[in-house]
């Protein structure tokens, strides 16, 4: 500590659940260096001077000299994350009056200081300063805490929104704490403080990344911030970044806020805008771009969508596309030397880009931004509900756990839609030309059901292009298949839900699961059951969607398939009647070996080059003898799983869940009903409840229930789908597989398929 009362602390990034609170998180023995308690004011000392509410570390963080100052404090304070800041007591007076603008041009803010007042209370302040909307008072249980503001601490200003303002200027000048005399004078448009200060995105909005901020941060903040040390180190910084991913993942909100905490000058560039009619014009808006960025370094220089101006350049027809690429190649690395410049390019087609491009000295480094995790969307979530005011029932981990699939716009737009729910219960109690009264936007909260309502109508963006089915089926839906569900569970649910136990023994998970048996015993139910308890993306497909008339397509559209669903894992793949899809090759007269190349694009995707990670593969099929043995090998799909016709205890399971919501009369007796129906299926036994149910009705419209009279005639009416014959065939079939490898099956199930043609 210094003899004037300051320490020298490392600036650490805050939690999101800190942002915009006004908050600076010390350990216990630098609070106790300054003569601080929690809840007392400080000053930040960095480029410039900001002031914050001193509060207890993380129990992590306890011990370390450093100070976790959010987005909005290091823009205030002049710092990023690492740089060193000194910090001391702060000097605080009341204040008589602060005027506050929108910190956004264009944005117009209507209404009184008051709500501000109530929200700001007893934080301290000071001009120039860029403040959130977001609350925190740790002295709301002061008694001089005026009884009239007491219990509104919590909501928000301006309804469901985070608004950011800039406080234009205070009365006393330095370092002011608002009180309940406070004048608050909010002007409706942004106007420019003293001395500027931009924090519109900072890291703090960003949220689901893990650690690809740290990524970036090493390749675009460090050269910009601290060139001395490549200089040092004799070599010459990195130069650009190409970020890829599906779109939604947050690559432009990177871009600007990497801008934002370097302080570096932001260039950004759009395809479309510098694209000119005359000959030559599209390279001098390049070129002029460059150079801006040159006359103003440090600077970033931002490609959004850069495959649309940067393709291939052997793929082009037009003479002025690879002119451009030929112009970006030279700017980026040419003879003109580039200092303290950085490139970002972003796109979701990164093998649409040219190769020239690609190469160290233009893009040094490739960073995937994907589909956030569980964990990620929970930090989506409070980002996105940071100024929202919640209802008691609404459970973000809940949400976070249901959203799989869901990138950070798809969150954005479910919080909107939620929001929008909740406006839409109060607007036909109000009168718009009257204005809305204060006392319902204070009573206006989200709650979980608007979030259940808003789930309905967001789909994930990254699976609107491939059939998706949000699976609402549980195991207790199913029945009489007990084996074939432990083998699923043990063999889907575990590796997706605890991967690590596979890791720590040394052995992959199984990556296919080929279910059959005979029509109508639950195969696909089954797969859906797996894909709601494993919490995975469920991406159904038939061999209808897939096959094309065109040549090439259809394997096209396999890869495409695979893709996508290694996007958005973890993902089960499910495929449908798949002997119609992958037939032994070599057995199509006349065609021009369509199947056979689809066959070969699925070998190739479930066990080639590229690792399938976090995608599980199942099918269904009844005829797996017709299936091309080279998928039925370990690597391939590893467990061929028999869903046979269930047994008298599984058919009474299975009667049970079908009547669950039907009114039986009390001689209904399902155990004997379960006795009768002997090489009955699921279906079969579905189709016996419904008939039943329609004996009732045939009798009465007013029937209350359904009696076992209705279920003997039913039972004189159906018969079992599965014959004697069928059940020995696919018993031979279970025996061939287990005792004759995928190398003599073709040759086993010969037989079997010659009499079915």
């Amino acid at each position: 500590m210094t003899d004037d009362g300051q320490i020298r602390l490392q600036v650490a990034n805050a939690r999101p659940g800190d942002a915009g609170r006004g908050i600076a998180r010390m350990s216990r023995q630098c609070l106790a260096e300054i003569g601080l308690q929690e809840g007392q004011a400080i000053e930040i000392i960095g480029k410039r001077h900001t002031t914050a509410i001193a509060v207890m570390p993380y129990a992590e963080d306890e011990g370390l000299n450093i100070v976790r100052l959010d987005g909005l404090q290091r823009v205030n304070a002049g710092v990023g994350s690492g740089d060193y800041v000194e910090v001391k007591k702060a000097e605080v007076h009341p204040a008589t009056r602060i005027v506050l603008a929108p910190a956004q041009k264009g944005l117009r803010l209507q209404g009184s200081g008051d709500a501000l007042r109530r929200t700001f209370y007893q934080r301290p302040l000071t001009a120039g300063d860029v403040i959130s909307t977001s609350v925190y008072s740790p002295n709301a249980a002061d008694p001089r805490f005026p009884e009239e503001l007491r219990g509104l601490l919590n909501i928000p200003a301006y309804g469901l929104q985070e608004i950011r303002l800039v406080v234009v200027s205070t009365q006393p000048r330095g370092i002011v704490q608002v009180t309940a005399e406070t004048e608050v004078d909010l002007r409706p448009q942004f106007e420019e403080p003293k001395e500027a200060r931009r924090a519109d995105v900072t890291y703090d909005d960003i949220g689901g990344l893990g650690n690809t901020v740290d990524q970036v941060r090493e390749m675009v903040e460090l050269p910009l911030r601290h060139p001395e040390l490549f200089q040092r180190l004799g070599i010459d910084p990195p130069k650009g970044v190409l970020l890829y991913g599906p779109p939604g993942t947050g690559k432009t909100l990177l871009a600007r806020a990497v801008a934002n905490e370097t302080e570096a000058q932001f260039f950004h560039i759009a395809g479309p805008e510098i694209m000119g009619r005359h000959y030559g014009e599209s390279e001098q808006h390049l070129r002029q771009v460059f150079q801006e960025a040159q006359q103003n370094a440090p600077a970033i220089i931002f490609i959004d969508e850069i495959d649309s101006i940067a393709p291939k350049r052997e793929e082009v027809t037009g003479e002025v596309e690879r002119r451009i690429v030929a112009q970006l190649l030279t700017l980026m690395d040419g003879l003109e030397p580039r200092q303290n410049i950085v490139v970002i390019g972003a796109t979701n087609r990164r093998e649409a880009i040219d190769e020239a491009l690609r190469r160290p000295g233009r893009f040094d480094r490739e960073i995937v931004i994907g589909v956030p995790n569980e964990s990620g969307r929970r930090e989506v979530l409070a980002i996105h509900t940071r100024g929202m005011p919640l209802g008691e029932d609404v459970n973000l981990d809940e949400l976070a756990r249901t959203t799989y699939g869901f990138v950070g716009a798809d969150l954005s737009a479910l919080a909107r839609e939620a929001a929008m729910d909740s406006l839409r219960r109060i607007l036909p109690n109000i009168n718009l030309k009257d204005g809305i009264p204060a006392a319902v936007l204070e009573n206006l909260r989200v709650t979980r059901q608007d979030f259940q309502n808003a789930l309905k109508r967001i789909q994930p963006s990254a699976l609107r292009e491939i059939m998706i089915q949000v699976p609402n089926v549980s195991w207790d839906d199913i029945g009489g298949v007990e084996e074939a569900r432990t083998r699923l569970r043990e063999g889907v649910e575990l590796p997706l839900k605890s991967p690590e136990s596979f890791r720590r023994l040394g052995i992959r998970p199984a990556k296919g699961f080929l279910l059959f048996g005979p029509p109508g015993t639950g195969k696909t139910l089954l797969a859906k059951a797996v894909a709601r308890e494993a919490q995975a993306n469920f991406v159904a497909t038939k061999s209808s969607d897939l096959l094309s008339k065109w040549y090439g397509e259809s394997e096209q559209q396999v890869s495409r398939l695979f893709a996508r669903a290694r996007q958005v894992a973890p993902t089960v793949v499910f495929i449908d009647e798949i002997d119609s899809l992958a037939p032994v090759r070599g057995g199509g007269l006349g065609e021009p070996a369509v199947t056979e190349r689809v066959v070969n694009t699925i070998l190739a995707e479930m066990d080639g080059l590229e690792e399938l990670q976090g995608v599980v593969v199942m099918a269904a099929t009844n005829r797996p003898n017709l299936i091309d043995p080279a998928l039925l090998r370990p690597g391939r799909f590893d467990e061929l799983i028999y869903v046979p016709v269930p047994d008298a205890q599984g058919r009474r399971h299975i009667l049970g869940i079908h009547t669950k919501s039907m009114p039986l009369g009390p001689d209904v007796d399902l155990d004997m009903v379960a006795e009768r129906t002997s090489r009955f299926t699921g279906a079969d036994l579905e189709d016996l409840t419904r008939r039943a149910g329609l004996l009732a009705l045939r009798e009465s419209l007013e029937a209350q229930n359904v009696t076992m009279a209705h279920f003997e005639q039913a039972l004189r009416e159906t018969r079992p789908s599965v014959t004697p014959e069928m059940e020995r065939e696919y018993e031979d079939m279970v025996r061939t597989l287990k005792q004759e490898g995928p190398q003599r099956q073709a040759i086993g199930f010969l037989p079997l398929r010659q009499a079915a043609e």
